[in-house]
């Protein structure tokens, strides 16, 4: 995937893969990448403020980069189906092989939130983390919905 437009600013983008939903994080540092790619997932699910009510603490690990990131959205993934619970907020450090996360969120009220899909795994497909020609960097993957 070439570098978007949106490459050039912080933030998240979802991109196009057949029935699935591919998301990018950019940030100044891989971390700040982590944690744009798992605002952009919860935009996958809704476009819907959320309360940061409660902050669950997560940790992986993985030998490299790439493998961390998708342990860091299935991390996501899994608290938010086995909490209930939507998150809007993220806070990721990356120590050597090791990611220790926070996540604020909410309990999912389906009326407010009318969530569009249940993500069921971060893939490996359209795997990347790197550093962008611009000094930012670069997080995405393809999202099982």
């Amino acid at each position: 995937m070439a570098e978007s437009a949106s490459a050039h600013k912080i933030g998240w983008e979802h991109f196009s893969h057949d029935a699935d939903v591919g998301v990018r994080g950019i940030g100044r540092t891989p971390e700040e990448a982590f944690e744009q790619a798992a605002v952009g997932l919860t935009a996958a699910v809704t476009d819907a403020p959320i309360a940061k009510q409660t902050l669950v603490e997560v940790g992986c690990q993985a030998p490299d980069l790439e493998l961390l990131f998708v342990e860091w959205l299935n991390a996501v993934i899994y608290e938010m189906a086995v909490r209930d619970m939507l998150f809007g907020a993220f806070s990721v450090r990356i120590a050597a092989d090791r990611l220790y996360g926070k996540l604020w969120g909410e309990a999912v009220d389906v009326a407010r939130h009318a969530p569009a899909c249940e993500p069921k795994g971060a893939t490996y497909t359209a795997l990347k983390v790197e550093p962008l020609a611009n000094g930012l960097w670069s997080a995405r993957c393809v999202i099982d919905v």
